[in-house]
């Protein structure tokens, strides 16, 4: 099994990605959704050695990101991006076609703040919240975690710093 830390919109609060690193415990990546700050490269390096994947966000200035990062593990393809592009304020579905144009079965977008799970038979979809500023009803920071199991499925969680 392939377990990677999922986080988003940090939007510099270093300390919280940190936080959500040590709650993960065991991890064999992460990938950052994008508004991660000044700060991406000492983000990177929270991961402890494991692979770090950061793309950048709308409020991220650097061009040293890329605005979207496939990741291939334990056979599913990963479309990793912030969203603000693919417009997932408004609806999933131009995210969800760039994922399958892309030869993903997963796509993992940030941007709106708000946890979000979708299983879907041809692309499931997945946003952690934020994990600094929350927009849900109860407003609590979330980090979340990807699971690949040996068999093929999948499982997403919402998990609360």
């Amino acid at each position: 099994m392939q377990r990677i830390l999922v986080v988003s919109d940090s939007h510099g609060r270093d300390e919280n990605v940190q936080a959500a690193v040590d709650a993960a415990g065991r991890i064999n990546a992460m990938i950052h959704l994008g508004d991660v700050g000044p700060n991406y490269q000492m983000v990177a390096q929270m991961a402890r050695g494991v692979s770090a994947y950061i793309v950048r966000g709308n409020c991220d200035s650097t061009s040293e990101l890329m605005d979207r990062n496939i990741i291939s593990v334990a056979g599913h393809n990963i479309y990793a991006t912030h969203g603000h592009r693919q417009q997932v304020n408004y609806d999933l579905q131009v995210l969800r076609y760039t994922a399958l144009q892309n030869k993903c079965d997963i796509a993992l977008f940030g941007h709106t703040h708000v946890p979000y799970i979708s299983m879907g038979d041809d692309v499931s979809i997945f946003n952690p919240g934020s994990v600094s500023l929350p927009r849900q009803s109860n407003h609590r920071a979330t980090y979340g975690i990807l699971e690949l199991h040996d068999d093929g499925t999948i499982h997403f969680a919402v998990c609360y710093l």
